[in-house]
């Protein structure tokens, strides 16, 4: 059953919590902000709050929130260890299929990107291929810090949307 925004602006703030506090990665907190600027008047309104949740914390909490999130491919996707959310996502960009030798390639991708960025690579794979995500690796691997810690929080934000727009019925 799809949520609705006039269900989200009526329910206690538990609730509320528990149906989305999913939206980023392990981060209940987001949601828990979200609450206190209800009503939403749409569905965009309440992704700008919860956006703007995460862009006004401080520099470690974004940290906290980006390392919140699983490597693409990587061991937990192998073990069945990841979020509903996450392996859904993962599994529709065709990541839940890689042969070992794929598998091992995403393997040194995350572990190289670790290694620069102190942080795991993300992207909002929704729409990609396990091709376009391997280049947007090597990409990204190419960018300074700073432009990658802005970029995961961009496609964090992304990632929030394509879940939103999962659990609301339009």
């Amino acid at each position: 059953m799809k949520l609705r925004l006039e269900h989200i602006n009526q329910i206690d703030e538990t609730e509320f919590i528990k149906l989305l506090g999913g939206i980023f990665e392990h981060s209940p907190w987001v949601a828990e902000s979200a609450f206190k600027a209800r009503p939403f008047q749409t569905l965009t309104g309440l992704h700008t709050s919860m956006v703007a949740t995460v862009m006004n914390t401080p520099l470690a909490q974004q940290l906290e929130l980006i390392r919140a999130h699983p490597d693409l491919a990587g061991k937990a996707a192998r073990a069945g260890k990841l979020t509903t959310s996450s392996s859904k996502e993962q599994a529709g960009a065709g990541l839940a299929s890689l042969s070992d030798k794929e598998y091992d390639n995403f393997h040194l991708l995350n572990n190289a990107y670790k290694a620069k960025f102190e942080f795991p690579f993300i992207l909002a794979v929704k729409g990609h291929t396990k091709q376009s995500i391997l280049e947007a690796f090597r990409t990204r691997l190419t960018h300074s810090t700073d432009e990658e810690l802005e970029t995961a929080l961009e496609q964090i934000a992304q990632i929030a949307k394509f879940r939103l727009e999962d659990l609301f019925d339009g």
